[in-house]
């Protein structure tokens, strides 16, 4: 689960992590009406608007609508105009952005609609840096990863001077320990009281981290002013799903709008559901044949079009919501159902499968797999249905068959 910019930071904020002051704004007269607590509160007449949206890249991307625009503008009018010139141009900036389509890198070209916009006091900034602090699955803990590039992406970093990037592991124990830290921060050409702040600020992240259960957390930029102070200039965090029931207040947060419509409908089914951007729609039970049926898929020349695991325990109804989340992709030319019935019986994914294409048509070839628990029940109730399916014979049959009909 991810948040926005604006709740991370209030989340960062309550553990006294250092934040610019900043408030949120999902109109034209909230964005004006925050102008002036911000710039009284921080005596600084520069403020930042910033689109919210679960998405990174947005300070390089550009409104579809109003492509001089960017997802983070500042907004200087009011250091000679003063706070009324502020107001006025963060009215007219907020009355493009709200509602319009923001396209970044990561938002592919179809962009993202803004409906939160974030006002944030301008900072005065000497250097900028980039941390994390992500859940690093090779070796079962949490690492911070830190580099002087702040502002760039760390995949451009990482490829052209990987030796740049800093690494420290969190053992889950005793947390970031201070030496891993003061470390970092030399590593990071930070001396006096800069150094001492980012000591502070990245120890309380790491504990922070570990408390929330988060998958990420990325600070891009760090930024470090000309006091020597250190603060999150902006905050992505991801949680992990299966550790919400610990935290309803991060659950509170969740902005289903930000979400892909078909998982979303696929979770509350009790399914496991990823869109992906091939032509081959796939129903699975169990994670790994899941993820094998999509390597056989493109081994034989093929892109699956999602990755989707019913589960060992799915029921007919939960089956058939299946197929119909796969059927409403327009770009899938072809479906491969592959069972191994072990406490999944064949049949009730027989039955799901008639229910459903009963139900909603069938446009496209169909392969069936089926094998384990009930197989000739299941067999059986697809021939008796009428249905244009095909059968293969085992897993490799059907990766063949259905890459072949798909083109």
């Amino acid at each position: 689960m991810k948040i926005h910019e604006y709740q991370a930071k209030q989340l960062m904020a309550e553990r006294g992590i250092a934040v610019p002051v900043g408030r949120v704004a999902t109109t034209v007269e909230e964005a004006v009406a925050a102008v002036r607590p911000i710039v009284s509160e921080t005596a600084n007449p520069v403020v930042v608007v910033k689109a919210q949206i679960h998405a990174g890249g947005r300070g390089k991307g550009r409104f579809r609508e109003h492509p001089e625009l960017g997802g983070v503008t500042v907004v200087t009018a009011g250091i000679d105009g003063g706070v009324e010139a502020a107001e006025e141009a963060v009215r007219e900036l907020a009355a493009k952005m709200l509602g319009s389509t923001l396209v970044t890198v990561q938002t592919g070209p179809e962009g993202k609609p803004v409906n939160r916009l974030y006002i944030e006091q301008g900072i005065d900034i000497a250097r900028e840096l980039y941390l994390s602090i992500l859940l690093d699955r090779a070796v079962s803990h949490e690492v911070v990863m830190a580099s002087t590039e702040g502002g760039m992406e760390i995949e451009k970093v990482a490829a052209e001077t990987p030796e740049k990037i800093l690494r420290a592991d969190i053992d889950p124990c005793v947390g970031l320990l201070g030496f891993q830290a003061a470390a970092l921060g030399w590593g990071l050409e930070l001396e006096g009281p800069a150094h001492a702040n980012f000591v502070r600020f990245v120890r309380a992240l790491a504990d922070a981290a570990t408390e929330w259960d988060t998958d990420l957390i990325e600070i891009n930029p760090l930024v470090v002013t000309a006091d020597g102070d250190v603060m999150a200039l902006d905050g992505k965090m991801a949680f992990d799903d299966n550790a919400l029931f610990r935290h309803p207040e991060v659950v509170a947060m969740r902005d289903v709008t930000e979400e892909d419509p078909d998982e979303l409908e696929a979770k509350e089914a009790g399914l496991s559901y990823i869109k992906l951007d091939g032509t081959i729609g796939c129903m699975v039970n169990g994670a790994g044949l899941a993820m094998s049926t999509m390597d056989i898929i493109k081994y034989f020349g093929g892109e699956p079009a999602n990755f989707l695991d019913v589960g060992g325990g799915a029921n007919a109804e939960q089956v058939a919501t299946a197929f119909q989340i796969i059927t409403r992709d327009p770009n899938v030319k072809g479906i491969f159902v592959n069972i191994f019935g072990g406490i999944m019986r064949c049949d009730t994914i027989a039955t799901g499968i008639v229910d459903a294409v009963k139900k909603v048509g069938l446009e496209v070839p169909l392969v069936v797999r089926l094998e384990g628990t009930n197989v000739e029940l299941g067999k059986r109730i697809i021939d008796e249905s009428g249905l244009d399916v095909i059968s293969a014979s085992d897993m490799k049959d059907g990766a063949q068959k259905i890459v072949e009909l798909a083109k």
